[in-house]
């Protein structure tokens, strides 16, 4: 595939974007406002990713030929074919970039995302390992420079969670976190545990993309609010306030509870970007419900119920399932470096998406 060849529509695309932006007119809409920034911020990545890939390219057919000038000088062959396979990782890094772009856009790759992480079966060692999971997650998000916000924790006895909600904020991050939707199993000797048995455990991981206001409307004659006293830990000011507030949408009885703040108001806020982003999340699923068997046929559909990946601490080896992908590298992975595994299972998807597009225009 020649990525070079998509250049021009993306820059056409481009000053179309920026030509409509400038337009004063169009923040009477602030919803089609919205779209068009994240529009004209994924294209701008976009043209800067092609002109990076034309000079990856041409930096490559340099050193090709320089490499049969001094195939009889092993050094200089040497230092040659390291700058090569330098060359050609940041040259596969850029195509699985393109590949992306050219794909139909989805609106919500440039979106900020909800990161919801339960403990499953298992008991206090399924927490023990929401508690790593959500660990592993802040880590590769540090290293991506997003930034990450508890909204709601329910923790556990032994220092782990039941659930943590947590807003992840940055560049792309939906995008790069979408694969994470689903049931996630450990097998481990747990702390707890006096006879050395390896024991099983799971939870499961909810990505969703965050919503904005203009996504949802949400009427307050719809929502039953309620405050209450926060339990658990947090100090004797979360304790001994009316601090905890429950949301209720009436309409489809979602429920949404937020005591993580000492203050009632900013508890209020963040259950509301919740309950606006699991509204916008159904209204997705019900607008795509027609191309459901298709999605099930790709990697990364989101579907919460279904066993993705296994981190096997015996056996140092992390596995997921959906693309029979293993790395003996667990506790760099648990750490949080997950690029490998994440540009894998996108490469995968990418590669999916685009044989059934060139079948379909076929």
């Amino acid at each position: 595939m020649d990525l070079l060849a998509y250049h021009d529509q993306f820059r056409t695309r481009f000053a179309d974007v920026e030509k409509q932006l400038g337009d004063g007119a169009v923040f009477s809409n602030p919803q089609k406002a919205s779209e068009l920034g994240r529009e004209h911020s994924r294209l701008k990545m976009t043209l800067q990713s092609f002109d990076a890939y034309a000079q990856v390219r041409r930096q490559i057919e340099s050193n090709e030929k320089l490499r049969l000038e001094h195939q009889n000088e092993p050094e200089m062959l040497e230092l040659v074919e390291s700058d090569l396979a330098d060359l050609r990782k940041k040259e596969a890094a850029l195509e699985l970039e393109l590949k992306g772009a050219i794909l139909p856009a989805d609106p919500n790759d440039s979106r900020n995302t909800i990161l919801e992480i339960r403990a499953g079966t298992g008991g206090e060692e399924a927490a023990l390992f929401a508690g790593l999971l959500y660990r592993m997650y802040c880590h590769y998000a540090e290293s991506r420079g997003w930034k990450v916000e508890v909204m709601d924790s329910s923790p556990s006895t032994l220092g782990g969670y039941k659930e943590i909600i947590a807003s992840v904020q940055g560049e792309s991050v939906f995008r790069a976190l979408r694969y994470e939707s689903g049931v996630h199993r450990v097998q481990r000797i747990p702390a707890t545990e006096a006879n050395g048995r390896i024991h099983t455990s799971t939870s499961t991981v909810a990505v969703l993309p965050e919503a904005e206001e203009v996504d949802v409307e949400v009427k307050t004659e719809d929502l039953e609010i309620t405050v209450c006293r926060a339990s658990g830990p947090g100090g004797q000011g979360v304790n001994t306030t009316d601090s905890a507030v429950q949301i209720k949408h009436k309409p489809t009885g979602l429920i949404v509870r937020c005591a993580d703040e000492r203050s009632q108001i900013k508890n209020k806020a963040k259950a509301m970007r919740i309950l606006r982003t699991r509204l916008l999340t159904a209204k997705q699923e019900a607008e795509e419900a027609q191309y459901a068997q298709a999605r099930k046929t790709q990697i990364g559909t989101g579907d919460r119920s279904e066993r993705i990946r296994t981190y096997n601490f015996s056996q140092n080896r992390v596995t997921d399932h959906r693309i029979n992908f293993t790395l003996y590298n667990l506790p760099e992975f648990i750490e949080g470096r997950l690029d490998e595994m994440l540009a894998e299972l996108m490469r995968r998807d990418y590669e999916e998406r685009l044989a059934a597009l060139k079948k379909t225009e076929d």
